[in-house]
């Protein structure tokens, strides 16, 4: 009797048993369509908003302070699909050659200051954020909001004849590397399962203490960047 209730059972659980791989194939296959990495290339529109310190030091009138002029440089980005929902970026841009203008006096003694370039710097500034992607992932437009990381650190600096000449002779220049948080909105639209256009808006923070050396006669800043950036690109995913 227990045989034959083996038996007459075989078929209903071959058939679940088929019913259950038919539904894993499915799911896999899906899973497999969809890329776990994406690769962004495009452009920063950077806006810098400065908050700093009156420069002190010898020989160095009161309200002599510094602002930045906005850029444009080239981004790239790799992002790793971690679930449906979230995704790890690290971005970076090519380094721009940032200039840096005078604010406050009209001049230095004899010499124009206000609104002159009067140092360059180029700054390294990769980021990491994890994003949280709305919608589902069958959806072609999917904002996202995110949050993470930004490290800077700066490099190739050079005061021009401008800045030399205010602060009274050659002078070296140096700011202090910075680890702040970084933010950020966007847009993804996708085509298809390999390419995407991107959109996003990136806020981050970055503080450095700025000195300047001329024969010895030292010169300091505390400077807070907000640098705010407009993100276009063009993802591949693979």
């Amino acid at each position: 009797m227990k045989m034959k209730l083996t038996l007459r059972a075989l078929p209903v659980v071959l058939t679940t048993l088929t019913a259950a791989a038919s539904i894993c194939h499915t799911t896999l296959a899906h899973a497999d369509e969809v890329p776990s990495n994406t690769v962004r290339v495009g452009m920063y529109f950077v806006f810098y908003h400065v908050k700093a310190s009156d420069i002190s030091g010898p020989y160095t009138p009161a309200g002599v302070n510094l602002d930045l002029k906005d850029t444009q440089t080239a981004y790239f980005g790799y992002i790793r699909r971690l679930t449906s929902y979230l995704d790890l970026e690290l971005a970076f841009g090519v380094p721009p050659n940032t200039k840096t203008v005078g604010r406050g006096p009209a001049t230095l003694g004899s010499v124009p200051y206000n609104g002159q370039t009067i140092a360059t710097a180029k700054w390294l500034a990769p980021s990491a954020l994890i994003e949280y992607k709305f919608f589902s992932e069958s959806a072609a437009l999917r904002p996202y909001i995110g949050v993470g990381v930004n490290y800077t650190s700066f490099y190739d600096r050079q005061v021009t004849a401008a800045g030399a000449a205010g602060t009274g002779g050659p002078t070296r220049l140096s700011l202090t590397s910075s680890v702040g948080p970084v933010g950020t909105v966007g847009l993804k639209y996708q085509f298809g399962t390999r390419w995407s256009v991107n959109a996003s808006y990136n806020i981050s923070q970055v503080d450095t203490n700025l000195k300047t050396d001329t024969a010895g006669v030292i010169r300091t800043s505390r400077v807070h960047f907000g640098p705010q950036a407009l993100v276009i690109a063009a993802g591949y995913s693979f």
